[in-house]
């Protein structure tokens, strides 16, 4: 009698993702993580994003989708009065007579409150209705500076070879924190200038050439690709001007005093 040999099962072929992206949710299980590596394959390194602490913001966070800036917009809010008033998102849910869900999802930005819903929360949050759209409705401003097109100004200290580039300026006549960014270039004409003194704070980010820059009592040698951020009501500029010409990025940032 004819011995059949017994057939050999096929690989089993691998998932074909309808979505490329979708290959990368995949879980990855923790008896993974022995694995060894395959010659030939990818490695798909998994990274959990660190969660902020209370009060903190993700800068790199998208906050909101054009579809629902409105709905951010009015959960911002919200969550603004209820920690001045320094209630719970319970207390608050009470007050307004609605579930800790749904304030959460409004909060978040998730979903859309009705009028009546936005009433019940500016009475329990003792503000006006129309507060909750304050940031919406708030204009945001923009300055865009060509290429060598930045406003050449004088500042104190200024010397033949110093040049002060002001690349915008943002903070209008209601904000309460003013920001200054500007493009200092030092030339070979350029002699070490008085040490700087005023308010606020203030970065420098080197972006050719070679400085030692002073603060207080302390010198930073500073190569392209340094940065240099301190309180800038202590003493502060350049000591020695040691690679010329020298450019760097400073940004000064300062409350504005209210009368």
């Amino acid at each position: 009698m004819k011995k059949t040999k017994p057939r050999a099962k096929s690989p089993a072929k691998a998932r074909i993702a309808d979505n490329p992206l979708d290959a990368l949710s995949e879980p990855v299980h923790a008896a993974d993580a022995s694995a060894k590596p395959i010659p030939g394959r990818v490695s798909r390194h998994v990274t959990t994003r660190k969660s902020t602490s209370a009060g903190e913001q993700d800068p790199h966070a998208l906050q909101g989708a054009r579809d629902n800036m409105l709905e951010v917009a009015i959960g911002r809010e919200v969550r603004g009065f209820r920690n001045k008033l320094g209630i719970t998102a319970s207390d608050l849910a009470r007050a307004a007579d609605l579930s800790l869900g749904m304030l959460s999802k409004i909060e978040n930005g998730v979903t859309s409150a009705s009028l009546t819903t936005l009433q019940r929360l500016s009475k329990a949050l003792g503000v006006p209705v129309t507060s909750l759209f304050r940031r919406f409705e708030e204009r945001r401003d923009a300055v865009f500076v060509s290429a060598g097109q930045g406003l050449l100004i004088e500042r104190r200290g200024t010397r033949a070879g110093h040049q002060y580039q002001l690349l915008g300026h943002t903070g209008g006549l209601s904000g309460s924190v003013v920001v200054e960014p500007y493009m200092i270039t030092l030339t070979e004409e350029s002699e070490v200038f008085p040490l700087f003194q005023h308010g606020g704070h203030e970065l420098i980010y080197m972006l050719e050439g070679e400085v030692v820059y002073r603060h207080a009592d302390k010198l930073y040698p500073m190569k392209p690709g340094d940065s240099l951020f301190f309180d800038a009501d202590a003493p502060h500029g350049p000591e020695e001007l040691v690679k010329l010409p020298i450019r760097f990025l400073s940004v000064i940032s300062y409350a504005r005093e209210l009368p």
